[in-house]
């Protein structure tokens, strides 16, 4: 953690801020271990101090080590401003735009005595904290892959027991029973079945349809170990595809592969899109590819960086992105094929590769 902590300071010292306010529940918890629903951090050059209450006394004196820990009876924002003020070399706080409403920011400045409350609370210039996360150290990595491997093992899994007459729900509620008894401590979203016609929706969460004797199923889950995320896609057919559902998985499925194959550190993420979404657009389904390639994955399911048109953001050695071109007919059929790789150096490594891409019929 003190590592972190350090590279945070660079970043402040850079950019000549005083301290850093952090509120954001993941950002406590990749900066201290601090895993609660109620706490407040202040980073400046020489002090790091974490503001919880009473509920989480213990909780953080097992979580954190190396900062100091204030246990106090009013909201732990409010302390952390009442702290930062009475520190003479603390001219300004700052904190991350993105992560706190108006609201939120309006009730602080009602805090801060008059002569305050216009310049003391600053917007930081860039989400400084959420950047960092996005390359993974080797812990981080080595929990990503076996959440990505649990995965791996739902879905072998899932594939003896879908059936033709099993409810979506059905489905969705075995995979997530099984990913508790496996020793998930969550699902990291709402678990996608859709079937049959419901597969064209994109986001088409488990409903009480029932799988249709033959046609596509689309399973988009991911578990949560250790507070990190993993995140997959398949489609596979109950029966034998049609010759317009094999094509379009066939298209799909070496646009995922163009798009695995682009991934490399210094690559800008827009390139990685266009290298999947050309694919499609030659196969004539561009208008049948809806949202972008892939989005980062960590603490939380949706990180940056964004793999999407117009990113011109560069990939960096240990982040962990998502790859997950698809197309949607509506009415008719939806076919999506996601992985999880890491971002390296000559290329990238693919933690959700034992989960078959190949067309598999049941």
């Amino acid at each position: 953690m003190n590592r972190r902590l350090t590279s945070l300071r660079r970043l402040l010292s850079a950019a000549q801020t005083p301290a850093l306010l952090v509120t954001h529940p993941p950002d406590l918890r990749w900066l201290t271990g601090f895993t609660g629903s109620s706490g407040a951090l202040i980073v400046s050059s020489r002090q790091a101090i974490f503001f919880t209450d009473g509920r989480y006394r213990a909780q953080a004196a097992q979580e954190i080590a190396g900062i100091g820990i204030e246990i106090i009876e009013v909201a732990p924002a409010n302390a952390a401003l009442h702290w930062a003020t009475s520190q003479p070399e603390i001219s300004a706080l700052f904190y991350d735009a993105e992560q706190i409403t108006v609201a939120e920011l309006e009730r602080l400045r009602a805090l801060l005595p008059g002569r305050l409350r216009r310049s003391y609370l600053q917007p930081a210039p860039q989400p400084w904290v959420s950047e960092l996360r996005q390359r993974k150290d080797a812990g981080e990595l080595e929990i990503m892959a076996e959440a990505a491997a649990l995965g791996c093992r739902l879905f072998d899994h899932i594939l003896g027991f879908l059936r033709p007459g099993l409810t979506e729900l059905a489905v969705a509620a075995e995979i997530e029973h099984q990913a508790r008894l496996r020793g998930a401590e969550g699902m990291s979203f709402e678990t996608i079945v859709a079937s049959g016609a419901r597969s064209s929706l994109p986001h088409g969460r488990a409903s009480s349809a029932r799988l249709p004797r033959r046609g596509p199923v689309t399973l988009d889950f991911g578990v949560i170990l250790k507070g990190y995320c993993s995140d997959m896609t398949r489609t596979v057919f109950l029966g034998k595809p049609t010759p317009h559902e094999l094509r379009a998985y066939e298209a799909v499925l070496a646009a995922q592969q163009a798009g695995v194959s682009r991934v490399r550190s210094g690559v800008l993420c827009q390139a990685v899109d266009e290298a999947a979404r050309s694919i499609l657009r030659n196969a004539g389904m561009a208008e049948a590819f809806s949202h972008s390639t892939g989005h980062g994955v960590g603490l939380q399911i949706h990180e940056q960086p964004r793999i999407a048109a117009r990113q011109k953001a560069k990939l960096q050695s240990g982040m962990v992105i998502t790859i997950e071109p698809g197309v949607y007919f509506p009415g008719q059929f939806g076919i999506r094929i996601e992985d999880t790789v890491v971002v390296e150096r000559s290329g990238c490594r693919n933690l959700t590769a034992s989960a078959p891409t190949a067309l598999i019929q049941l």
